[in-house]
């Protein structure tokens, strides 16, 4: 049952990243990858309220499922190569620092947002 949880929830959670990330970055007139940013983002204070106050079903299926396939370390990860490699350096490092900053803040925030209103 638990594996059932995890693919509903990432049947939502991949189109719903290459959609954002689509819609995001169609928006934006840099390299910078802002669609895949804002997708990290959101989905690192979606899981810090989910663990926060989540039941482990729900955490299944929103936290691993919809989470697991909303964000995305290989493609940040991609994009931030290519940017070093094009030679846009200071994007790959802004990549790099901004995500981690605003992924772990989100978190936090989304953790501490849970704890307030419901834990």
């Amino acid at each position: 049952m638990s594996w059932l949880l995890v693919v509903a929830g990432a049947a939502v959670g991949a189109p719903l990243r290459y959609l954002t990330d689509r819609v995001v970055q169609s928006r934006h007139d840099s390299v910078f990858p802002w669609g895949t940013f804002a997708v990290n983002v959101s989905g690192s204070l979606l899981l810090g309220l989910l663990v926060a106050v989540a039941t482990p079903d729900v955490r299944l299926l929103l936290g691993t499922g919809l989470c697991g396939a909303l964000t995305t370390y290989s493609t940040f990860s991609y994009e931030t190569l290519r940017l070093a490699e094009s030679g846009a350096r200071f994007y790959a490092v802004a990549n790099v620092a901004g995500t981690l900053m605003a992924g772990l803040g989100a978190a936090y925030v989304g953790s501490a947002l849970g704890h307030a209103f419901w834990g």
